[in-house]
């Protein structure tokens, strides 16, 4: 059996074999009202607004706690930073984003402010502290609608 490659210009190509390739994608179905004034109920494809994607945002950390004295503050300050599904920083994301320790070696506790409303799509936290040394510390972020992500491991050393 042999392939066809085949490369179909838009500019050049007639609607009539466009349309079922649009219909094959999912983008026009029978029936009121439709994505392509065809009809239809599916959503189609989003292909114009502000908007980055319909998928979920997710959390990164654009600055990891680093290593600290136990009881001080870690510096600099944690940050977190929310994105689209394509990969762009969210500025509109308003739930809160909330620090916890995701693996604690020794039974420390984070102290500080642990939750802040991200502002142009990232959240500071500036007062961090743990209160018992150990090593492998690793914090999470998590905020709703939100995929959560866990921070490089860190140390908290003995005063």
């Amino acid at each position: 059996m042999r392939l066809l490659n085949m490369h179909l210009d838009w500019r050049r190509t007639p609607w009539s074999l466009l349309l079922p390739l649009a219909c094959v994608l999912s983008a026009c179905e029978v029936g009121p009202g439709g994505p392509l004034g065809l009809g239809g109920d599916n959503g189609g494809i989003a292909i114009s607004g502000t908007g980055g994607g319909t998928g979920a945002d997710t959390l990164s950390f654009a600055v990891h706690p680093s290593n600290a004295t136990a009881g001080n503050i870690i510096t600099p300050p944690v940050q977190v930073i929310v994105r689209d599904s394509l990969g762009n920083v969210d500025t509109s994301f308003t739930a809160a984003i909330t620090i916890t320790i995701a693996v604690n070696p020794v039974g420390g506790t984070l102290s500080g402010t642990t939750s802040a409303a991200p502002v142009n799509g990232i959240a500071q936290f500036g007062d961090l502290s743990i209160n018992t040394p150990g090593t492998g510390y690793v914090l999470r972020a998590s905020a709703s609608g939100a995929v959560g992500v866990s921070s490089n491991p860190f140390d908290i050393l003995a005063p």
